[in-house]
């Protein structure tokens, strides 16, 4: 997939002649706003060229947003900042999808399909994004791998906590719980790379890597089901 397009649309840049006009009617909070997402946007194109987030520089960030240096400094400290609000953005937002997706009263059944088709369309839709994630979960800068760890921390948690209170496997001890959820979410991780690479045009494709992915998933949770907590696990 061609990585342009992928790029956020820049709201009131068209090409109509009228962008001097409008200027006066967005706020210099709303262009604060889009220069922040400007700059995002523009590390990720950059990656998308096939470069590791290490390796660029500040001003090659600010030069694909069309801005100054200077400006970088009023969102971000520096370049690991912006990393950091790149994994931020993303996984606070998927977080709150998924929980939609675990309500109360919904079978576990539906509940692993549904957020497998919320999942997989969010990673079609966010490219760009995860393509950083993948690539710098396992590698690049400690302080990056350190929020994706924290990041996925937060899924395992939010996971456990709420299949904790639908009953979800109710003989398990929170940390048994919690290493299931543990699973489900690298399982999720590493299917990223997949959805990327689905091939245009190719619905079946799509369809058996989908019917995979949940029967990975119901795999998980039929195994956990089986296992007997013992003395050490329950304390």
């Amino acid at each position: 997939m061609a990585a342009t397009n992928l790029r956020r649309p820049k709201r009131g840049t068209e090409s109509t002649g009228r962008t001097a006009d409008l200027a006066p009617l967005v706020s210099r909070e709303e262009r604060k706003q889009r220069t922040r997402e400007g700059l995002l946007d523009a590390a990720l194109q950059l990656m998308a060229q096939g470069r590791s987030f290490t390796s660029l520089s500040l001003r090659e960030v600010t030069r694909e947003a069309g801005v100054v240096p200077t400006a970088f400094y009023r969102h971000f400290r520096d370049m690991d900042e912006l990393g950091l609000a790149l994994v931020e953005e993303g996984g606070m937002t998927l977080r709150r999808m998924l929980r939609d997706a675990r309500q109360e009263g919904v079978p576990l059944t539906d509940v692993i399909r549904s957020s497998v088709k919320i999942y997989k369309q969010y990673v079609k839709e966010h490219q760009l994004q995860f393509l950083f994630i993948v690539g710098e979960r396992a590698g690049g800068s400690p302080v990056i791998r350190a929020a994706v760890r924290n990041e996925v921390s937060h899924f395992v948690n939010e996971m456990a906590q709420d299949l904790r209170h639908l009953n979800v496997l109710p003989k398990l001890a929170m940390p048994s719980l919690q290493l299931v959820c543990s699973l489900v979410v690298n399982t999720m991780l590493s299917a990223a790379a997949d959805v990327i690479d689905l091939p245009r045009g190719r619905p079946e494709i799509e369809e058996e890597m989908t019917e995979n992915f949940v029967r990975q998933l119901r795999m998980i949770f039929l195994g956990a089901a089986q296992w007997r907590e013992t003395a050490t696990a329950t304390s």
